[in-house]
């Protein structure tokens, strides 16, 4: 579809869109959780984050954690029925004095059966997706975050460029790709069709929507009203149409959904949860979120073994 057909199906009637949507929803519900494995002093000016070492958010920053927690994490996502488990690094790139472990992390999470190992640790250069690859990550995550045309208006201290490189190396050395987008940062209903057409160009395994959340003291910190239920939900419709194969996954900021719009996702455009906790914000309970998944009538995916990785 181009700009003009998905911009008229947004505009459209909502029930009609989203039962246009729900043709391509996947058959069960997957689960997904990370570990906040290095928080803050990041030295990107993004707006809306709490890690930016550039606005004074007064989160609490620590370095890189030990191994023996991102396992432990690692078999608690599995025994609230996750099926992948992500560590999660800030910072603009992975830090070179860390990346050895972040690979020692990476062969222990493959060691876990049911779980497959992802990662989000920044910009890559060739030299660390080649790296990551031969390790056995399975999925890379790193988001496009908005669209190119607004992209300067979110972060100046790299490019969007830079970041759709990074999707390409991932790709490039056979690794899955989740790459997503935030929305309500102040973004056009044009370029959330723009966000949805870069996706289909760069045809992730999975689009993780996180909805702002916004942050004191960050340049996004009144942008609560840049985004209402409504539009979150011809949004997810509209993505979802135009990434029929990408599972479109619920991240941070869900809560801002009524319980009752959250259900309506799962059942129209929507195929994938991040459960428990996110990186500066608390997440649901996942016992919550299996009773939300039984009441739309959808089931949640198997554990497979890393065999079948």
């Amino acid at each position: 579809m181009d700009k003009a057909e998905l911009l008229n199906l947004y505009n459209s009637d909502l029930k009609e869109l989203l039962k246009i949507s729900s043709v391509h929803i996947k058959e069960e519900i997957e689960l997904c959780s990370i570990l906040n494995a290095r928080n803050g002093k990041c030295s990107q000016n993004c707006k809306y984050c709490a890690q930016s070492s550039h606005y004074n958010t007064d989160i609490e920053t620590f370095p890189l954690v030990d191994i023996e927690t991102v396992k432990k994490a690692a078999l608690d996502a599995k025994k609230n029925n996750a099926t992948r488990f992500a560590i999660v690094t800030s910072g603009k790139t992975p830090d070179e004095s860390d990346f050895d472990t972040m690979l020692e992390m990476i062969e222990q999470l493959n060691k876990i059966d049911g779980i497959k190992s992802c990662a989000s640790i920044g910009i890559l250069n060739e030299q660390q997706a080649q790296k990551l690859a031969k390790t056995g990550l399975k999925r890379f995550h790193h988001n496009i975050n908005t669209a190119g045309s607004y992209y300067p208006e979110v972060c100046t201290t790299h490019s969007f460029e830079e970041r759709l490189n990074t999707c390409k190396l991932v790709k490039k050395y056979g690794m899955e790709l989740c790459c997503g987008v935030i929305l309500g940062m102040g973004e056009t209903v044009e370029q959330r069709i723009e966000m949805a057409l870069t996706l289909a160009d760069i045809e992730p395994d999975s689009i993780p929507i996180n909805i702002l959340m916004p942050v004191k003291n960050t340049p996004f910190e009144n942008y609560q009203d840049k985004i209402d239920e409504e539009n979150i939900l011809r949004t997810l419709a509209v993505f979802k149409i135009a990434n029929p194969n990408a599972v479109l996954r619920f991240c941070g900021g869900r809560m801002r959904l009524s319980l009752e719009n959250q259900m309506l996702a799962l059942k129209t455009c929507v195929d994938g949860i991040m459960i428990g906790n996110y990186l500066t914000k608390t997440g649901r309970d996942p016992v919550a979120d299996m009773e939300m998944i039984k009441e739309t009538g959808r089931k949640i995916s198997c554990l497979t073994t890393s065999k079948a990785n």
